[in-house]
């Protein structure tokens, strides 16, 4: 059986390698414990860095990004009494001034491809677009003249080249941006198309 994220040797020289490339991280969507939904994050080493566990009765309108130990790294929150969906992002487990609000684009006629805006203080930092049912999007630094700063795509194993699924994906975080960021972005783009 092909594992979700087998270890391979580092091929890196951490001396030689270069400190602006991209981290890429493989996503579970799977908890570590028993009886909870969320997802199991890994590094190229095979290393656990994130985590989320959520108690299958609990609402899903307040989740926390750990780290691997466990500690609060980022919480995400739905809005409540908000026109469509909107997601705020707090550094910890706080619940004043959030760093980012993220909202799903409704309208779908004229803009098919943007799955939803991230915003600081009322300025537009990022577009989402692509498809994240299909696990493939990309998000979108607008300060950058929309560079690409990280994207999620399908991940497929190293021997025969078979796709995990929809559980089972990369990230792929350039420099520019936070890996927690990204895996923020992520927790809400789930949310948002749940059911895909």
């Amino acid at each position: 059986m092909t594992k979700v994220h087998p270890k391979f040797p580092n091929t890196c020289d951490e001396s030689l390698c270069d400190s602006k490339a991209a981290v890429v991280l493989t996503v579970w969507k799977k908890s570590l414990l028993f009886n909870c939904d969320g997802f199991t994050v890994y590094n190229a080493n095979g290393e656990l860095v994130f985590r989320v566990d959520n108690y299958m009765n609990c609402p899903r309108d307040n989740i926390v990004l750990m780290d691997a130990s466990g500690l609060p790294l980022l919480s995400v929150r739905r809005k409540k009494l908000s026109l469509g969906d909107c997601w705020m992002v707090y550094d910890g487990e706080t619940e004043r001034d959030p760093i980012l609000t993220a909202r799903k684009n409704v309208n779908i006629i004229t803009n098919r491809r943007t799955l939803a805006w991230v915003s600081s203080k009322r300025t537009i930092l990022y577009e989402i677009e692509g498809s994240y049912s299909q696990r493939s999007c990309k998000i979108l630094d607008e300060r950058r003249n929309k560079k690409k700063t990280a994207e999620i795509k399908r991940k497929e194993t190293v021997i025969g080249g078979v796709a995990f699924g929809k559980d089972v994906f990369k990230l792929i975080v350039e420099s520019e941006m936070e890996p927690r960021v990204a895996m923020a972005l992520t927790i809400i783009l789930d949310q948002m198309f749940r059911s895909s």
